[in-house]
């Protein structure tokens, strides 16, 4: 199958400081599998070579504004970001992309586990006419997982970036990516997502 680039994105998820660095508000729980996996370099990679093939690449941050936003304190995820919410304030440092991605990097922020949630990206997309979309982004089990299952019901086909994902467990990361097999279009490598975009596939 040969996916048309202007009608493919790029969804990138909370590559940001907090998620992704040692000093980030999950730091201690993301920041050395992450490290370990080599995953930040593979997604820039991957997000340079897509743009350069046609594919627009939108990154999205979780923040919280001193409003507060769109934020529902109703699990135990979002109660323990709202305790913290002046480390994910829009301007905070560890709510700023991290320095591999930032570069041009078009931003949506939403206070919503999906990237795909309170904010205008989906609608974005629909008015581009994007009907394929490409996930990469920390963590799998979590974001990425409820974004790819988000834009699959809003009728995006959705393919998770396999080696583009990390989580902070291994088996949990397994797990995660065997659940989207089913719940998605199926997940793909950034080398066969590229050759679709190319038209090389």
């Amino acid at each position: 199958m040969t996916i048309n680039s202007r009608h493919a994105a790029i969804v990138a998820l909370h590559w940001q400081v907090n998620v992704i660095k040692p000093e980030g508000f999950f730091g201690a729980m993301l920041a050395e599998p992450v490290a370990r996996s080599g995953v930040v370099e593979r997604a820039a990679r991957f997000h340079a070579a897509a743009g350069a093939a046609g594919a627009p690449v939108f990154f999205t941050r979780f923040t919280i504004p001193e409003d507060l936003g769109g934020l529902v304190r109703n699990t135990g995820f979002m109660r323990a970001v709202a305790e913290a919410q002046e480390a994910f304030r829009p301007d905070a440092p560890g709510s700023r992309l991290i320095p591999e991605m930032a570069d041009g990097a078009r931003t949506f922020d939403n206070q919503k586990l999906s990237g795909l949630a309170g904010n205008d990206l989906a609608a974005l997309l629909s008015e581009r006419g994007v009907d394929t979309v490409f996930v990469t982004g920390v963590a799998t089990n979590l974001t990425v997982e409820q974004t790819a299952r988000h834009g699959t019901d809003l009728g995006f086909t959705v393919h998770v970036v396999s080696d583009g994902v990390a989580a902070a467990d291994d088996a949990v990361h397994a797990a995660s990516l065997a659940n989207l097999e089913m719940t998605t279009a199926g997940c793909r490598t950034a080398a066969e997502a590229l050759a679709w975009l190319r038209g090389d596939a």
